[in-house]
């Protein structure tokens, strides 16, 4: 059997996207015991020497940036029915980094006006 790969083309480019992979240690929890799929769940930041920075709620956590040993790719399959049975990948994102937080996050701490 023979199977397709083609890459879905981005407006300005000629290579599918590049997304990055986030990993965390441990478990991620919410308050309530509704699923965190879909939902917001903070904010990812980089310093100006490029470290990722993760904000969850009132904690930060400092990342560091992996190249993944082998590559993920982001795909979909299409069967062609019509003639032949050729299977197709169409190729939306290439995934070759991770950011990794796995120290445990530290309490954001504002400094209150006292009076």
């Amino acid at each position: 059997m023979q199977i397709f790969l083609k890459s879905k083309i981005c407006k300005d480019k000629e290579d599918p996207e590049e997304w990055a992979l986030i990993e965390l240690q441990g478990d991620l929890n919410s308050r309530s015991d509704e699923p965190i799929s879909g939902k917001h769940i903070g904010d990812l930041h980089y310093t100006k020497d490029g470290t990722p920075i993760l904000i969850i709620g009132h904690h930060i956590m400092y990342g560091k940036i992996q190249d993944l040993e082998k590559p993920l790719v982001l795909a979909t399959k299409q069967t062609n029915t019509v003639k032949t049975s050729k299977i197709e990948y169409t190729i939306y994102a290439i995934i070759r980094r991770k950011l990794l937080f796995k120290t445990r996050p530290k309490p954001i701490i504002s400094n209150a006006l006292t009076r």
